[in-house]
């Protein structure tokens, strides 16, 4: 049943706030998930939730839960509760909450789980409806998500959450990841010839890229190249004997095979030594968003729709289903030290998630 959306007034202790406000306040940096897990676990169980748990690494789990006894379903919503570093605590600006992962993505979690909830205590969902998939190592490597496709389950739907605007995803650049290293000869820095520096070298080959013409297409806008981490040397009179870079590429179109050539020949161009490693690769990730239910933003046509420039777990689960990438704030304030939502946003989120989701169930 397709609804519109209308803007929700919520008590500042509403189970909304507080559950958000519980998620942010528990510090889930990728490999200490389990510090938010067992919450989120005992949460969904007191609503009423058939909960499992898959232990993925460690004491880092992901969390399943449906309706009923069986962990079949039509609908799966889901999203990552790990979060980047540096965890940052929780707090209440007014109508916003500041704090790591208060938008990527506890805001989505939060806003899935009251959207079901009030789903339930409506009657408008039952058993073999809905299940929720939080997981762990988004932020990384998609562990929790690659983890999840040995439990043997599958969905007719997916609802992937992300901070998306409040609007549905039509697609996701594609990603490679890359690591540069250079080995060169220790000396003193006083006499530079009885040395070579890894550190010269690494730079000559960053630089590199920087001349390159990247691919570009009209839905995707440009291939992107981030250089996130460098390490090398040892020592301010010391030559550097070994240096490293981490590069991350956002990728608009599926020709990697051509991209990586095209590195490897501008990086070996200027420093023939310096080791290349592809470590990830994928091209660019089509997403349904033919939602027809009304919505606040666009009341007579839908949802606005978006490109994002970033990644998610959505081509890392295995399956025939339908896919779709939504939720609430910026990824723009993500991933920085002013990373904040609009509790106003949230609760639209909710309504937003009840609207796809009831869309999708319609017979």
């Amino acid at each position: 049943m397709d609804s519109p959306i209308h803007r929700r007034h919520f008590d500042p202790g509403s189970s909304l706030i507080d559950l958000h406000k519980a998620l942010v306040e528990r510090d889930s940096t990728t490999g200490s998930e389990n510090n938010v897990t067992p919450f989120v676990t005992d949460y969904l169980r007191s609503k009423g939730f058939t909960v499992k748990v898959q232990v993925v690494q460690g004491t880092r789990e992901n969390v399943y839960a449906y309706i009923g006894p069986s962990p079949h379903a039509r609908v799966l919503l889901t999203s990552h509760i790990d979060t980047v570093p540096p965890y940052l605590p929780y707090e209440r600006r007014g109508d916003e909450i500041w704090g790591r992962g208060s938008v990527d993505a506890k805001g989505c979690v939060a806003a899935q789980i009251n959207a079901v909830e009030s789903l339930l205590a409506a009657s408008q969902i039952s058993k073999g409806d809905v299940a929720l998939l939080y997981v762990v190592g988004e932020e990384v490597d998609n562990l929790g998500t690659r983890a999840a496709n040995q439990v043997g389950l599958s969905w007719e739907a997916v609802v992937f959450g992300e901070p998306t605007e409040l609007k549905l995803a039509s697609g996701e650049k594609g990603e490679i990841a890359i690591r540069l290293t250079a080995h060169g000869k220790a000396g003193h820095s006083g006499y530079p010839e009885s040395g070579e520096s890894a550190i010269a070298m690494l730079v000559r080959a960053l630089a590199s890229l920087d001349c390159l013409e990247l691919p570009w297409n009209e839905k995707y806008g440009n291939t992107t190249i981030n250089v996130g981490t460098i390490e090398g040397g040892v020592s301010l009179c010391v030559i550097a004997e070994n240096a490293s870079a981490g590069i991350f590429v956002r990728v608009v179109d599926h020709d990697l095979v051509g991209l990586k050539r095209q590195i490897e020949t501008a990086v070996h161009s200027v420093a023939p030594n310096v080791k290349i490693d592809f470590t990830t690769g994928k091209g660019p990730s089509e997403i349904d968003h033919d939602i027809a239910g009304k919505s606040f933003t666009i009341p007579l046509t839908g949802f606005e729709t978006v490109v994002v420039n970033y990644g998610s777990d959505i081509p890392h689960l295995d399956g025939n289903h339908k896919r779709y990438l939504y939720g609430p704030g910026t990824i723009l304030v993500a991933h920085s030290d002013h990373e904040h939502l609009k509790i106003s946003d949230m609760e639209l989120a909710v309504e937003g998630y009840k609207v796809i989701i009831t869309h999708l169930l319609k017979k």
